[in-house]
């Protein structure tokens, strides 16, 4: 039951969650999708709380719990809004800091104190962040892919040393997912409590329990499908392990016998359908040149244009151009319809592009060994499952945060800075985050995918990698980074090791930066007024 000081408040709770849904939505459709972009350019796969009232402190008084839910409610709104506007122009703008520029914003409007000065926390160390967190994330990932780039890709018989080197690989992939998991979840003890002794053992004992995973039953399946090019072989015969070295391995649910062992990480549809285009009218001209040099159009009196390539179908002509003609009596519409608006947002090609700018980049990208980049798809599966942990335990809270503290002080009747977050609001911003993703999140995976360079397997691993590692390093540090910016940073380090800059889509790395330098203006300018408005109304 809520406080009888905060009843009449109850408009500004059911305003701040419906807020808080767009949020949440936002943020999984901006943040969640650039933990996964690099996977999805890369064909691996296909498509807190703490600090949000340390940043304006003495906010209005604890004997005003009104005005502070007004506040919080309008950061929300805030927030919710630039966040869906920077997805719609794919921007991959940083959450984190969506929510502190609303604050800051609501502060001034609520006439609080905000800290500039260099301390935990404060706006300086937020706008230090968009420099220092992609410049060390993007010196770790250029490490790492530099490891895989001299060890293997580029050896004199870069399948022979990859599958020797793949166990060593997924062994410290998967380690290093463990430590992430000790001191990063949080239902688990801190390192401290925890002990370095259990947390040594335990990265270990991961490290030698899935070298010996590896050897008796992933390179059994490598060597099967890689070496014997065997196309039947998918992912679920793993188990069989030793099985797979007969000459007939007993396969449950066979694939087809294609012939296609491995996919082209390196296909773009566009170039492929722009090649066949091209090669169409080679034909049409040769048969037509007895007659005239040129196709002419003769009712507009022009060169009739080519025809434009088309790369791969989209959800409105997968869904909704098949069953336009339909009547809507017609089952058939309403499921083709249904389809539509749920799987629009991941039907979508985030992979492909239309653009020479684009394809001059990519040429400038060396390309490696299909068989190599193949190997590598299971190790940046977890990768992007560190990013994944990285993402949750650095900005989930970040929708959360303000609905929160108009929640509880809705409840309690007073403000209070140590707000527990409810387990059920978590489960539902879980949800909402997932939804976000699902419905919206292809704008920002085609924005920090194949959009700033070429991505394949190995560099979308060492993208991830070395952004996980550099956000663990920074929060075990206390220092305030963005996910997206350290992905951001990590993609430029790992397109440099092509040691040409040509290799870099530097006008989409600006459009990207202009991203993070409006973050904070907007969202508080629209925070702030919004704020500013309500507290100024004569009915409040």
């Amino acid at each position: 039951m809520p406080s009888p000081q905060t009843a009449p408040y109850d408009w500004i709770l059911a305003i701040t969650s419906i807020a808080f849904i767009f949020s949440a939505f936002g943020n999984g459709a901006n943040d969640v999708a650039n933990s996964y972009a690099t996977s999805v350019a890369a064909r691996t796969l296909t498509m807190p709380q703490v600090g949000f009232l340390s940043m304006i402190t003495e906010f209005v008084g604890a004997g005003s719990p009104g005005p502070l839910m007004l506040a919080m409610g309008c950061a929300e709104v805030g927030s919710a809004t630039w966040l869906m506007l920077a997805t719609t122009w794919g921007w991959p703008v940083s959450t984190t800091q969506t929510v502190v520029g609303a604050l800051i914003g609501t502060g001034f409007a609520s006439q609080a104190s905000v800290k500039w000065a260099w301390e935990s926390g404060s706006v300086s160390q937020v706008a230090a962040s968009w420099f220092i967190a992609p410049l060390i994330a993007a010196a770790i990932s250029a490490l790492i892919f530099g490891t895989v780039k001299y060890s293997v890709v580029e050896r004199k018989d870069p399948f022979k040393w990859a599958m020797r080197l793949i166990p060593y690989y997924f062994a410290t992939t998967a380690s290093i997912l463990a430590l992430f998991i000790v001191v990063e979840v949080p239902t688990a003890p801190s390192l401290e409590e925890f002990g370095a002794g259990k947390a040594v053992g335990i990265i270990l004992g991961v490290w030698f329990g899935v070298l010996a995973i590896c050897y008796i039953f992933f390179m059994p399946y490598f060597e099967r499908r890689l070496i014997k090019k065997d196309s039947r072989v998918k992912f679920y015969h793993a188990p069989l392990g030793p099985l797979l070295r007969r000459e007939n391995p007993p396969l449950y649910f066979p694939a087809k016998e294609d012939g296609k062992y491995v996919t082209d990480y390196y296909e773009n549809a566009y170039a492929t359908a722009e090649a066949a285009v091209s090669e169409d009218l080679k034909v049409e001209t040769s048969s037509s040149s007895s007659t005239t040099p040129d196709i002419v159009n003769l009712e507009k009196g022009k060169l009739a244009e080519p025809p434009r390539p088309r790369g791969p179908i989209g959800p409105v002509e997968r869904f909704l151009d098949p069953v336009r003609s339909l009547p809507w009596t017609s089952s058939k519409k309403w499921l083709g319809y249904g389809k539509f608006a749920l799987l629009q947002g991941v039907t979508r090609d985030c992979v492909s592009h239309d653009s020479a700018r684009l394809r001059d980049v990519h040429s400038r990208a060396a390309k490696y060994d299909l068989r190599v980049e193949h190997l590598w798809t299971y190790c940046q599966v977890a990768s992007a499952m560190l990013m994944s942990i990285a993402h949750g335990s650095n900005d989930v809270a970040n929708a959360v945060g303000p609905w929160v503290a108009v929640y509880q002080t809705y409840i309690d009747g007073e403000v209070s800075t140590t707000s527990p977050t409810p387990v059920w609001i978590l489960v539902i911003a879980g949800f909402l985050l997932g939804a976000g993703f699902w419905v919206y999140g292809y704008n920002i995976v085609r924005a920090l995918g194949n959009k700033i360079t070429q991505m394949s397997p190995t560099r979308g691993f060492s993208v991830e990698l070395g952004a996980a590692v550099t956000v663990l390093l920074a929060s075990r540090l206390a220092l305030p980074v963005s996910t997206t910016q350290c992905l951001t940073g990590a993609t430029m380090g790992v397109a440099l090791m092509n040691y040409d800059f040509g290799a870099v889509n530097w006008r989409q790395l600006g459009f990207i930066f202009i991203g993070w330098m409006l973050t904070l203006p907007s969202a508080g300018l629209i925070a702030g007024l919004l704020c500013l408005m309500a507290l100024n109304t004569p009915h409040f």
